[in-house]
């Protein structure tokens, strides 16, 4: 008489002639943990390998955990090892861009050209302006771009005064602002012009920068034209077109820059145009020397010896 299987009874668990067959079996899962295998194999052979029916029920309770323990350990071990050997994921990619500041091509060009024929020659500000002015240490690194990358550090620190001016556009054009920023160290004094596009789809920001030595004070550079040495545009998800005036390299003659002459012409003439309307020239003295005024003493009063010396007075 045949019986059917009780499908209600509980699987008794795998039965193991052997702990050393549980142990490969172990290992093998484990070296290979696939989909299938790692969610239902790892649990027969873990209850396998821990010799679930290899004691009787007559063993005492403190002699089995005395040999299950140690099972349990190696077990541990194996799967964080298991777990260790699995390929990691790496971080995202990591993506440099190198500019070509002294050559950029022609598409490049074009756009520095567009973007200068796109500021306001005559523009009519709103009442909105912004004149603002401070002092900031210079940190080491930008004491060694300012220098260059041969040039030997100062070991005392370098502080510059700057004066910054901005005025909104009231009609509409390309750009919404223009802000204007004066700064000036021990070494140099820089001039730079930004103007914000209204609705940055492609174009951010334009940029210009003139710089000259400190040889003079910021009245004097004002009152020159100094020739710009860099532009700048910065775009929407794309990289940077820089062009900048670039000096000879080691052992080498300076590159030709003369195809480039009218971009720097046009951006020179669109810097003296606005340091004129937003009156840098008075300006940019009058919050400098406010600045100075607020800034501690940097040297000390020592007094000098008169030559003279001291009689003592007869009593």
């Amino acid at each position: 008489m045949n019986s059917s299987p009780d499908y209600n009874r509980p699987n008794p668990g795998p039965r193991c002639s052997s702990q050393d067959v549980c142990r490969t079996q172990m290992r093998v899962i484990l070296s290979d943990p696939g989909p299938a295998r790692g969610v239902e194999a790892i649990p027969r052979a873990l209850l396998c390998a821990l010799g679930g029916e290899s004691f009787s029920k007559s063993t005492p309770a403190s002699f089995r955990m005395a040999a299950v323990f140690p099972k349990i350990l190696t077990i541990t071990l194996l799967v964080a090892s298991s777990l260790a050997r699995e390929p990691q994921q790496g971080g995202p990619p990591v993506k440099v861009n190198v500019l070509n500041v002294c050559t950029p091509s022609a598409d490049e060009q074009k756009e520095i050209a567009s973007a200068l024929s796109h500021v306001p020659q005559q523009p009519l500000f709103s009442p909105d302006f912004e004149v603002a002015r401070g002092r900031s240490s210079l940190s080491d690194k930008a004491q060694l771009i300012q220098a260059g990358q041969g040039s030997e550090l100062s070991s005392e620190p370098i502080t510059a005064a700057w004066v910054r001016i901005r005025r909104e556009f009231s009609v509409q054009s390309l750009y919404s602002n223009v802000q204007y920023s004066f700064s000036a160290d021990t070494k140099r004094m820089i001039e730079t012009l930004v103007l914000h596009a209204r609705e940055p789809k492609d174009l951010i920001q334009l940029s210009i920068e003139d710089s000259a030595s400190a040889v003079t004070n910021p009245a004097g550079m004002l009152a020159t034209n100094t020739p710009v040495d860099r532009i700048k545009l910065e775009r929407f998800g794309k990289s940077s077109v820089v062009l900048a005036r670039c000096k000879r390299a080691e052992g080498g003659p300076p590159p030709d820059q003369s195809a480039y002459e009218p971009l720097f012409r046009d951006a020179s003439a669109v810097l003296g145009r606005y340091r004129e309307l937003l009156g840098a020239r008075r300006t940019v003295p009058d919050e400098l020397a406010k600045v100075v005024a607020q800034s501690p003493a940097k040297s000390r009063s020592i007094r000098k010896p008169t030559g003279k010396k001291l009689v003592p007075k007869s009593k």
